[in-house]
């Protein structure tokens, strides 16, 4: 397939009910290794990658190592490719645009793009987050590549309270359509992990619905039932496999 064929082939994997399912990967080695263990696509996690490098989180990462790395990734697997871009490293809708354009320039089709403001506070106000997204479309557009933008809201990851998440739904919903209708693609709701709340937000929603797997979250059938179209795992393979790592070499080291 070429790119936009791999776009295209992307999006039909996102149906409500029948959700792709996305195990995270931070570098060429593990695309291989999750490709051959029957993934139909791949995804970064931004956490990930940045610990791979030595950084934190938050683009803390220089953008010129992430687009490497996603060049690395298109080059040594032929499945469609979608990368964790966090806010685009721009506030500002062209620079979002020209930033994600550098990833559609080495065979990304998508992005997870969010709304808090990366090293601020709090989150954009929607319709500057749709400008954002706007732009973003209009780019991928000019490219002749149907780009899928998973627009992610942050309302539920920067609440810790669950108790709280219930009072969020109806922005989030209301975001979710905003996103929509600027272009985006997807709807990303990490951290919402109540099943009657994803259900409602899977009917409302006019996008496929991404839920993160965590902790207490349903599984992936379950999540499936209550409509949710994606299902990623954000940075725990990471650190599974970091844990893994760490265990072998102290049980070969407590030897010497």
């Amino acid at each position: 397939m070429n790119q936009s064929e791999k776009a295209k082939a992307f999006g039909a994997l996102h149906r409500k009910g029948d959700p792709v399912v996305l195990y995270n990967i931070w570098d060429a080695g593990t695309a291989k290794a999750v490709g051959d263990a029957g993934a139909k696509a791949l995804a970064t996690g931004s956490w990930s990658v940045a610990a791979a490098h030595g950084y934190a989180d938050g683009e803390k990462l220089p953008m010129s190592v992430l687009v490497e790395t996603a060049k690395s990734i298109t080059a040594a697997v032929d499945l469609p490719l979608s990368v964790d871009f966090e806010g685009a490293y721009s506030t500002e809708p062209e620079g979002a645009a020209a930033n994600v354009a550098k990833l559609v320039e080495v065979g990304a089709i998508g992005i997870n793009f969010e709304d808090q403001v990366v090293g601020g506070g709090g989150l954009y106000p929607a319709e500057r987050q749709a400008a954002r997204i706007r732009a973003i479309r209009a780019m991928a557009e000019g490219k002749g590549i149907p780009f899928f933008i998973n627009a992610r809201t942050d309302l539920f990851l920067a609440e810790s309270d669950l108790s709280k998440h219930a009072g969020l739904v109806d922005e989030a919903i209301e975001r979710g359509k905003a996103y929509a209708a600027a272009g985006g693609s997807g709807f990303f709701v990490p951290g919402l992990i109540d099943p009657a709340l994803i259900e409602k937000v899977c009917a409302a929603s006019p996008l496929p619905v991404n839920i993160m797997m965590r902790t207490g979250a349903p599984d992936v059938k379950a999540l499936a039932k209550l409509g949710v179209g994606r299902v990623s795992y954000g940075p725990g393979p990471y650190r599974s496999m970091m844990e893994k790592l760490k265990q072998e070499a102290a049980a070969i080291y407590s030897l010497l």
